[in-house]
């Protein structure tokens, strides 16, 4: 891919040292700024390998491997995609979405951690839950959590996009599968996530683990707490099921240029011009009609920072079936279930991630092996403009 004639990057050096001077940041919010200014430049250093089959000699500065830098996503990407291909089932997946209320997002604003939390906690709570239940599909189910914060416009938009298994195991220890093309009644999900996160919201206000500053300091106060989220009670809160994937193969696809999301992406970024920001974004009302809006470089910052998360804050969680402690267990039963060899199944990874995979790979030739000649140690000179990040 080309790269891009502006990037995150250069709008951090140019206009990041006065925003970090002006405004009183966390210390993650310091590193990761920093971090993508110096990503794939000589400030961290680099290594000169030779192609032993044409020569060529291929220059490559390290990256910063921050999971909110834009260009650091692809290897992660691909790693992650490369573990997860040998956890698929051979049936159908599904992918459902819970979004909290704006009311909630402004209260996010300030505990970031606290909020996102109870979003992958009563998610977690929810889905099973109603899965369990003999008037649905009556079986235990696993499934995978991303958490995405933003809207194509920056704002803050904080959502779950869970991926699951069209099924699970029975009480009677047999696999279950779900009705084709639709898993679980969105708006029952709907509710029960909207009781269980109210529920949850108002304990963390009463046990002292919320905090409220400029214009929701008010809220502060229990009763006014109370009064905030009690319309809420009678919204209906977004869940929706987006259309099935075809496959596992599908899911690899999909998975591949949406769980290592960053905010905005280089090729969003159009213009750097006075201290003006502008970049493309979809407005999914007209979704033929992209849209470029322009922002002061410091509003611009402001805004992408609004998505950082704490340092240790995990986004990926993964839940039932597919839990941590008994994942590699629970899907070699499912497998016995489905009465599938777990190797005639694996679907092949999609060509450009085993390009990415394939690093030793000379870049020109595409045959010959990389060997390393050279190491350079990181540096803390002057940053250039553009890095050569070939």
């Amino acid at each position: 891919m080309p790269q891009p004639a502006l990037e995150l990057a250069d709008i951090f050096r140019q206009h990041g040292p006065d925003y970090r001077q002006t405004h009183g940041l966390p210390l993650y919010q310091h590193r990761l700024m920093q971090a993508i200014e110096n990503c794939r430049t000589p400030v961290l250093g680099g290594v000169v390998e030779w192609c032993d089959h044409c020569q060529y000699t291929h220059i490559h500065y390290r990256s910063c491997r921050n999971r909110h830098c834009p260009k650091c996503q692809g290897i992660a990407r691909a790693k992650w995609l490369e573990q997860r291909t040998a956890e698929l089932l051979p049936v159908e997946y599904f992918h459902v979405v819970f979004t909290i209320p704006e009311e909630i997002a402004r209260i996010a604003f300030y505990n970031k951690e606290a909020i996102y939390d109870l979003l992958f906690r009563n998610v977690s709570e929810t889905l099973p839950t109603i899965a369990r239940d003999p008037k649905h599909l009556g079986a235990e189910i696993g499934f995978f959590a991303v958490l995405h914060t933003w809207g194509q416009n920056l704002h803050l938009h904080p959502h779950l996009h869970c991926v699951v298994p069209g099924g699970g195991i029975s009480p009677e220890g047999a696999w279950k599968a779900c009705l084709p093309g639709f898993f679980l009644p969105v708006r029952v999900l709907s509710r029960l996530f909207r009781r269980l996160f109210l529920k949850a919201l108002r304990q963390a206000h009463a046990d002292g683990l919320l905090h409220f500053f400029g214009d929701l300091e008010n809220l502060a106060n229990p009763a006014a707490f109370h009064d905030h989220l009690a319309p809420l009670e009678n919204k209906e809160w977004v869940v929706y099921a987006k259309r099935p994937f075809g496959g596992p193969l599908q899911v690899l696809e999909y998975l591949g240029r949406y769980t290592h999301r960053v905010a905005i992406s280089n090729q969003r970024l159009v213009a750097l011009e006075e201290g003006l920001v502008s970049f493309r974004w979809k407005d999914y009302r007209h979704p033929q009609r992209p849209k470029v809006t322009t922002l002061p470089a410091e509003e611009f910052i402001r805004q992408f920072l609004l998505h950082s998360l704490p340092r240790g804050f995990q986004r990926i969680r993964y839940f039932g079936l597919l839990a941590n402690c008994h994942r590699a267990a629970k899907l070699e039963l499912c497998r016995r279930l489905l009465a599938s060899p777990c190797a005639d199944l694996l679907p092949r990874l999609p060509e450009s991630i085993v390009h990415r995979l394939a690093q030793h790979l000379c870049p020109r030739c595409g045959v010959g092996i990389l060997a390393r000649v050279q190491v350079w140690a990181p540096s803390h000179g002057p940053v250039p403009l553009r890095a050569d990040s070939s």
